[in-house]
C-alpha cells in the first residue's frame, strides 16, 4: 500500500467509532451506520489520489462518509430518521441532556457531534459538511441556545 492508503487505514482504526456514531445521526441506525462508514472508507481508499492536500485528510474522509450516508438515506426512503439515540450521552447517565440532543434538528445534532464528540475544528466541519465556517459557528451557537433552553425547562441547567 502507498502512504496515503496507510493514512486512511490508520484514520479508520483510530476514529471508526466516532465516524459510526456521527453517521448514525444521519442514518438513524447503527447497523446502517457501520455499513456506510465501511463504504465511505472504501471509497476514500479507491479515490485517495483525488485528495489534493487542500484541508485535512480527515475532513476529506468525513465529507466522503457523510455523502455516503446521505446517499444511503435517499436510497432507503429519502428522509432523515429523527429517532437516533444520541450515543454521545448515555441516556441513563444524563437523560435530560440525551433528550435535549435528540430534540435538535438532525443537521444541528450532527454539527454538535462533529465538534464536541469527534473533536473536529470549525474548518474541518465546514469542509466535511460543505458549508462555510461561519455557518458552523452559527449552528453551534443555535444548538447551544436550544440545549440550554431545553435543559432549563427540565430543571437540569444551572
Amino acid at each position: 500500500m502507498d502512504e496515503r492508503a496507510d493514512e486512511i487505514e490508520a484514520l479508520y482504526r483510530k476514529r471508526y467509532a466516532r465516524f459510526r456514531d456521527a453517521t448514525a445521526t444521519i442514518t438513524g441506525d447503527y447497523e446502517a451506520a457501520r455499513d456506510v462508514v465501511q463504504e465511505g472508507f472504501a471509497r476514500a481508499l479507491r479515490h485517495r489520489r483525488g485528495f489534493r492536500g487542500e484541508g485535512t485528510l480527515e475532513a476529506w474522509v468525513w465529507r466522503i462518509v457523510l455523502r455516503t450516508a446521505r446517499e444511503h438515506v435517499r436510497r432507503s426512503g429519502g428522509r432523515l430518521n429523527g429517532t437516533f439515540e444520541a450515543a454521545l450521552v448515555e441516556p441513563e447517565r444524563d437523560p435530560a441532556l440525551a433528550e435535549a440532543l435528540r430534540a435538535l434538528p438532525p443537521k444541528r445534532r450532527l454539527i454538535v457531534f462533529l465538534h464536541y464528540f469527534a473533536d473536529l475544528s470549525y474548518a474541518q466541519i465546514a469542509e466535511a459538511c460543505g458549508v462555510q465556517e461561519g455557518t458552523v459557528g452559527a449552528t453551534l451557537a443555535q444548538a447551544r441556545a436550544a440545549l440550554e433552553e431545553q435543559l432549563q425547562e427540565s430543571g437540569e441547567s444551572s
